[in-house]
């Protein structure tokens, strides 16, 4: 049986702080996608802390570009990325505007609109694998460019939306280097998960990419 939860919609005041205090603190909060055939509501459980143009690890960190613009403003919005010519991945915007720290939105438990990710995830044996990795937490709530700068503090109409939800005691969250990235921003511990959460993707250190001949 899943425990009641907060419905009570996260302030704009949430997001405005620095982003190593956002991040782990979205853990458990509920992020909820509402789309044309319906609400798709998932708990999340992993996520990514991403500084600007103090981390090398950023989109933002040679400065403001077309793709990440969004991040520069206010915080509280989505951030939509196009990745690897395939997949989509969802970050919101946290910090002072103009500061471009975002956190990336990396795993969560589908407990709302379970039929609606299946069709968008056929590949998924289970449902704890619907949104296991940014890419397919984007795939199962059909999160494309078009949702790029979306108010997430908007209310309840907005296409996205984050709840109160359960946050996480600190002693059941772990961290530990992001997935992925490579250079100076690779040991940073600012990947954050729950503890023995199922939903959980692995963690897969960065793999330098060969250009073609």
């Amino acid at each position: 049986m899943i425990e009641s939860t907060d419905r009570t919609p996260l302030p704009r005041d949430f997001f405005d702080r620095p982003v190593l205090e956002v991040a782990p603190d979205l853990l458990g909060r509920t992020l909820v996608r509402l789309t044309d055939d319906g609400p798709i509501e998932l708990r999340l459980t992993e996520v990514e802390a991403y500084a600007g143009e103090a981390d090398p690890g950023s989109h933002a960190y040679r400065g403001r570009t077309a793709r990440n613009a969004v991040m520069f403003g206010p915080p509280g919005h989505a951030y939509v990325y196009f990745t690897y010519g395939m997949w989509h991945c969802l970050n919101l915007v946290c910090g002072p505007e103009g500061f471009a720290s975002g956190v990336l939105l990396r795993a969560g438990e589908v407990r709302v609109g379970q039929d609606l990710a299946r069709k968008r995830r056929l590949s998924a044996r289970y449902d704890k694998e619907l949104a296991k990795g940014p890419a397919r937490l984007a795939t199962a709530l059909d999160v494309d460019r078009t949702l790029d700068g979306t108010d997430a503090c908007a209310g309840p109409a907005s296409p996205l939306s984050v709840l109160t939800g359960t946050p996480i005691p600190p002693d059941q969250v772990l961290t530990g280097p992001r997935t992925g990235v490579g250079g100076d921003g690779a040991t940073h511990p600012w990947r954050f998960w729950i503890d023995g959460d199922p939903t959980v993707s692995p963690y897969r250190a960065h793999t330098p990419r060969r250009r073609r001949a």
